[in-house]
């Protein structure tokens, strides 16, 4: 894999908007908060309105009117606070990304940012994310503050854990607590059952992300789930399929009721059926196919996504 002309990003969606709207200036900072690839963000923000949806549901009287600013609050956030984690995490691997073939057009490695003005724009984008934060409430504000530290660790944890996704989808899913204390409810064993349903679901669908470095990730001492797991890799993805979808049924059973448990069950059920359908299309020989399914999960947790919605609407 080459490095792409202009400063494209090898593995950024083909003909996305920043490489062809954004001003020029801008680029370099935009590619390094991955806003030419979109997946980490919605797989980032999507835990945050499971979250707000069940949260709802189970407490119809709770914020009203407040959710609709949760809604879009998180939403921006979660476009802020993946940039600044991507910014981090780019900074702390610039050396790595500079001898994988995936990564090393990255704005960093390639040269279009220094690391001093990678430090100032994740400070820009923290500092934003704060104030959205702030409107949050006491609770939300200091489970939000708590995340730093998963985020602050992870770029480290592949030199020293063959689970790294594990601190992945500690950091990528924290909006689940977050969220749902913006709303008001109480944090209980729903809370939790949500969250840990969408940390095996990281590790689903990360250990198929990781499956593209594996050759490279070897010769350079990287560790991850995919290397581990090898072409056993199939039966750990059956595995984190039956965890996170049960986990989010058993999180439906825990706080929902009639009609609103009938489409938290449902949410369960389709989101497992995306990731079954994921897995029967899946080569882990094949990094284009690894990608293009890693891509697909922002459809799983958005189908599950539609239902819970549902629930808090019925």
């Amino acid at each position: 894999m080459q490095t792409p002309l202009s400063g494209e990003v090898a593995d950024a969606v083909s003909g996305n908007w920043v490489d062809r709207l954004a001003p020029a200036r801008w680029r370099p900072y935009l590619r390094l908060s991955r806003a030419d690839r979109p997946a980490g963000t919605w797989l980032l923000l999507i835990p945050c309105w499971w979250a707000l949806a069940m949260a709802a549901a189970a407490d119809p009287a709770g914020s009203g009117l407040f959710d609709l600013w949760i809604l879009v609050g998180s939403a921006v956030g979660a476009f802020l606070m993946r940039g600044a984690g991507c910014t981090w995490n780019d900074l702390t691997d610039r050396k790595i990304d500079a001898s994988v073939a995936r990564t090393r057009s990255r704005p960093l490695p390639s040269g279009q940012v220094t690391p001093r003005q990678a430090v100032i724009w994740m400070a820009a984008q923290m500092a934003v994310a704060a104030l959205i934060l702030l409107t949050l409430g006491p609770v939300a504000i200091v489970l939000g503050l708590v995340s730093l530290g998963p985020v602050a660790i992870y770029p480290f944890a592949k030199r020293f854990t063959w689970w790294p996704q594990v601190f992945l989808g500690i950091a990528f899913n924290w909006g689940v607590w977050v969220i749902w204390a913006a709303h008001g409810s109480p944090l209980g064993w729903g809370t939790a059952m949500l969250y840990l349903s969408g940390l095996v679901w990281t590790l689903f669908y990360d250990t198929i992300y990781a499956h593209q470095d594996k050759e490279d990730d070897a010769l350079i001492g990287v560790k991850s789930t995919a290397r581990l797991f090898g072409r056993a890799t199939a039966h750990w993805l059956l595995a984190f399929l039956i965890l996170s979808a049960g986990l989010m049924a058993a999180a439906a059973l825990a706080v929902l009721s009639g009609a609103s448990l009938v489409l938290g069950l449902l949410a369960a059920a389709v989101f497992a059926g995306h990731m079954a359908w994921q897995m029967h299309a899946l080569d882990i020989d094949d990094p284009d196919r690894c990608l293009t399914l890693f891509r697909s999960n922002r459809d799983a947790g958005l189908l599950a996504a539609l239902f819970l919605a549902g629930a808090a609407l019925v």
